[in-house]
């Protein structure tokens, strides 16, 4: 099963730094952690150290923003992951609130998996692109909320060679 072989790839620790590496270096350098994963949920850590903050003494909020697309992200991955025929992503919008200073690690988490695997079913079954508003909730180490964001992914199914 492809989206099973695709959380053990994720929770492999050196496939998944050498994933960030190639792939998401900004995210690599600035420590984020797939902590949970599974087909309806993903958690995201992003740490507040040298590498992510701002001059305000907090996580600069494109570092809290990258958290909380991976959150989402690395479930689309996982839906997407090795899907016949393959499917595009793309992330057409995003909206963000803050509600307190990240001075701490901040955890992102999504619950929208299956919202996300029906809305890439739905695209490669109509052959039309679909979109989704997927949210991650950032909290800080007391569980106290940090940030809300809404991000938009557009999917699209590829065309086979052979139709």
């Amino acid at each position: 099963m492809p989206a099973t072989a695709f959380i053990q790839m994720m929770k492999n620790p050196l496939k998944f730094k050498l994933f960030l590496f190639s792939r998401l270096p900004s995210a690599f350098f600035s420590g984020l952690k797939v902590k949970e994963i599974d087909e309806t949920r993903c958690i995201v850590s992003v740490p507040y150290k040298w590498f992510t903050k701002n001059p305000f003494r907090s996580t600069y909020f494109a570092c809290l923003a990258m958290a909380a697309e991976m959150s989402t992200g690395v479930q689309v991955m996982m839906h997407v992951y090795k899907s016949i025929p393959p499917v595009s992503m793309l992330v057409v919008r995003m909206e963000a609130n803050y509600f307190k200073k990240a001075v701490g690690v901040t955890n992102f988490v999504s619950e929208d998996g299956i919202l996300i695997k029906k809305t890439i079913d739905n695209a490669i079954q109509t052959g039309e692109a679909q979109k989704i508003v997927a949210r991650s909730i950032g909290t800080n180490e007391t569980g106290e909320l940090i940030a809300e964001f809404f991000i938009t992914w557009s999917f699209k199914a590829k065309k086979m060679n052979n139709q």
